[in-house]
């Protein structure tokens, strides 16, 4: 495939591997010149190694896209990342009467609308520029928590908060991603990092803030307060966040969805962000309950996933930093790993207080980047001008497992009855699959060489 043989060849100059087909260089012509037309043919524009002088990497307005773009992932990712407050509350509250697995399904189906219209909420960015898909998931996320706020049945839990609001989250997340990756080249991944910071630092306020306001004024009068909170945040993200390039502003195609599959890398880093948000999001939804039934109180245990996050913050900045200077692929492979060690070797004999709170702590620090470096793998694979739409596209492919994933593992403690085993089993070889694929697309890209900054 041409497109893979590119992509090997750019990879180690650094470059950003997304070239037209165009006639292969012969023995004697330099790879790295500009192939020259021959007579009575049209010469195809091909894109060359990324020039950084088309990229600030710093100044004002770069970083002000960086601060609009932490308060819209604060707002929405960081809104995801508490939705274990809500599997525990809805359990012992309106939704009672309901499985842990029937349950699952609100904070499983919110994650889902985070992901999967990633492509058209990426899409529009790249072609009308981010403020127009900010400006509606603004509407759409603030909407949805106010009909949260009011709302008594299952069903309207389910299209208020999983729905509406996770699909708010969904046009709040992608355009950020896409705007930030036009004003940074050499310090993109810290970029990345730092805006993505802020759905740990979500994730750490945000369960507090619930808890903390449902006693005293009310479950309805507590969603409230996190809208109004969000609006403030959230105009901040609409006067802030713009592109670096002009809207591209080119029809829409069904195959620049499919297209990204069809290269090698990109298929098997798709394959890698299934199985890491088929796991990868357990904790987050079942951390609370297991400690709760391991006979950890429920004060300290209410504070596991605003540890788990309060910890991610590092692993989203600190590794992202590692990765500018040794690779994002190298980077993600080991913290990868790393979280699926700890969750087979340390949550799954955990039975006390100590290494309960442990795990949260270096799963809070190995998720942070795994969840979060996915952006800069893929502006890896492509044209800066479609990260967007790529992003998008491997995003939606892995929402199928983000999903399935909480369900599937409420199923299993159910049969359990009552068990975690079985879940942390899952969660464990959901992850080791997700590295396993992650390995495999570097492979692809350079083959199986360790020295290698990718």
């Amino acid at each position: 495939m041409v497109q893979s043989e590119y992509s090997l060849v750019d990879i180690a100059k650094d470059s950003i591997p997304e070239r037209e087909a165009g006639p292969e260089p012969g023995p004697e012509q330099d790879p790295e010149k500009e192939p020259r037309p021959e007579l009575g043919t049209k010469l195809k524009i091909e894109l060359t190694r990324p020039n950084p002088d088309d990229f600030p990497d710093d100044g004002l307005q770069a970083w002000l896209v960086v601060v609009g773009g932490f308060c819209a992932v604060f707002c929405s990712f960081g809104w995801i990342n508490c939705i274990g407050v809500f599997q525990n509350y809805y359990e012992h509250n309106q939704l009672k009467q309901y499985s842990s697995s029937t349950i699952a399904w609100i904070p499983s189906t919110q994650s889902f609308m985070l992901f999967c219209p990633g492509f058209i909420a990426g899409k529009m960015a790249d072609e009308l520029g981010p403020r127009i898909p900010i400006l509606l998931g603004s509407f759409l996320h603030i909407f949805g928590l106010m009909m949260t706020s009011i709302s008594t049945e299952y069903y309207q839990f389910f299209l208020a908060q999983s729905v509406c609001s996770g699909l708010g989250c969904c046009f709040l997340f992608y355009p950020v991603l896409a705007a930030c990756g036009t004003w940074f080249l050499r310090h993109r991944a810290l970029a990345f990092g730092i805006m993505l910071s802020g759905s740990s630092i979500g994730g750490v306020v945000l369960p507090i803030m619930v808890q903390h306001l449902i006693p005293k004024i009310g479950f309805g009068w507590a969603m409230r307060a996190v809208a109004f909170t969000f609006l403030g945040l959230l105009i901040i993200a609409n006067l802030t966040v713009k592109s670096h390039l002009p809207p591209a502003r080119r029809p829409f195609h069904f195959m620049e969805l499919v297209k990204p599959f069809m290269e090698r890398p990109f298929l098997l880093l798709a394959l890698a962000a299934f199985f890491i948000y088929f796991g990868g999001f357990l904790p987050f939804n079942f951390l609370i309950v297991q400690g709760e039934a391991s006979g950890m109180s429920t004060n300290l245990a209410s504070y596991l996933v605003p540890i788990l996050n309060g910890v991610s913050t590092f692993g989203r900045i600190l590794p992202a930093h590692v990765g500018d200077t040794f690779g994002v692929y190298n980077v993600m492979i080991i913290l990868s790993a790393f979280g699926a060690i700890m969750t087979l070797a340390l949550w799954l004999p955990a039975a006390a207080d100590a290494p309960i709170i442990m795990y949260a702590i270096m799963y809070g620090f190995a998720s942070g980047c795994t969840l979060s470096i996915m952006p800069a793998m893929v502006a890896k694979l492509g044209h800066i001008s479609q990260l967007g739409a790529r992003s998008g596209a491997l995003y939606a492919f892995s929402s199928i497992g983000v999903l399935i994933g909480s369900p599937i593992g409420g199923a299993i403690q159910n049969d359990q009855h009552g068990g975690y085993s079985g879940l942390i089993i899952f969660t464990g070889v959901a992850l080791l699959f997700g590295t396993f694929f992650a390995v495999l697309s570097r492979a692809a890209l350079v083959g199986f060489k360790i020295k290698v900054k990718v």
